[in-house]
């Protein structure tokens, strides 16, 4: 238990660590923010009636969920490279991926959260002259962000546990950090990879619990009311 106290006591383990999950925390808020911005233009067209439409918003969202994200990483970082003589670093690869992913995903939320509003309220708005973006604007967004807020929270808790696959492109997220860490001090400290994960898991887990939380509250919140 000494050695593990003085392992993680010591202040430099303690701000690689931070560092590493500054990076981890980096990739997901960027990839979110990326991923809410095209995830609702996405979500919109696929509530269009378009056949053409339709069936290409499917494959791009089948294809998203089904491809794992780590054959994804591998692809972006290591086959856009050869294949197009490109150098793409491990932390925009990771951009790339996951706000594909988030955009499809988030979209697909969108796109159920529009179309869980009754038809009723959209005739209704328009027969006191409201026009479409009226409509649009004052009826149907408000009650949509209720529904897709908590569901969109609990994408984002989801985006950020995965960013832990960075770490086989050679991000020096904190996963790898924890990595490089537990390498260094094997032969001192034998128990240092238990306790390093252990960090990790509660560094993920005070992230991620507010979030979750939060999307709980704000559901219960917007039920009740």
């Amino acid at each position: 238990m000494a050695s593990a106290q003085a392992l993680l006591l010591n202040p430099h383990t303690i701000t690689r660590l931070l560092k590493g999950l500054s990076v981890t925390l980096r990739v997901s808020l960027i990839s979110v923010a990326l991923s809410i911005l095209f995830g609702l233009v996405f979500g919109w067209t696929m509530t269009k009636k378009s056949p053409v439409i339709k069936i290409l918003s499917k494959i791009y969202l089948e294809f998203m969920r089904l491809m794992p994200q780590l054959v994804l990483l591998f692809i972006v970082y290591f086959g856009m490279a050869r294949a197009l003589g490109v150098h793409i670093s491990g932390f925009n690869a990771a951009i790339i991926v996951f706000t594909l992913w988030g955009t499809a995903e988030m979209g697909d939320l969108v796109r159920g959260a529009i179309s869980s509003i009754p038809k009723h309220q959209y005739e209704a708005a328009q027969s006191i002259g409201l026009t479409r973006l009226q409509v649009m604007g004052y009826v149907v967004l408000p009650q949509a962000l209720r529904r897709l807020i908590p569901q969109a929270m609990n994408l984002v808790t989801r985006m950020i546990k995965t960013t832990s696959l960075i770490a086989l492109i050679g991000v020096v997220e904190v996963i790898k950090t924890g990595q490089q860490i537990v390498e260094a001090v094997r032969l001192e400290f034998a128990s240092a990879a238990l306790w390093i994960y252990l960090v990790i898991l509660i560094l993920y887990f005070l992230v991620c619990y507010p979030l979750s939380k939060w999307a709980g509250h704000l559901e219960k919140k917007w039920k009740e009311a």
